[in-house]
């Protein structure tokens, strides 16, 4: 793995991972999941800025899942009326 990171200071993190509860280190994958989402989601919004909040959450599932996920988990749908609302 290339890291520009030094040596010494990977091994203080791996020691502190190591040091911490499952509890811990979950809530640490799930706050990086939520902020990415969240960036996505502000992407989203730069490339529609008239959609709504609901087609925003529809979009990101879309490109998150990927098209025959979505459809499976939500149902084969029309394409996003944002199309229209990206000026």
């Amino acid at each position: 793995m290339i890291s520009d990171t030094p040596q010494e200071v990977l091994e203080i993190q791996y020691k502190l991972y190591r040091k911490m509860s499952p509890a811990k280190k979950f809530k640490i994958v799930c706050d990086a999941y939520d902020f990415g989402q969240s960036l996505a989601k502000a992407g989203i919004r730069m490339r529609f800025p008239k959609a709504t909040e609901k087609e925003v959450k529809q979009i990101w599932a879309k490109e998150h899942l990927g098209e025959e996920l979505y459809n499976q988990v939500y149902g084969k749908t029309n394409e996003h009326t944002t199309t229209n609302r990206s000026s």
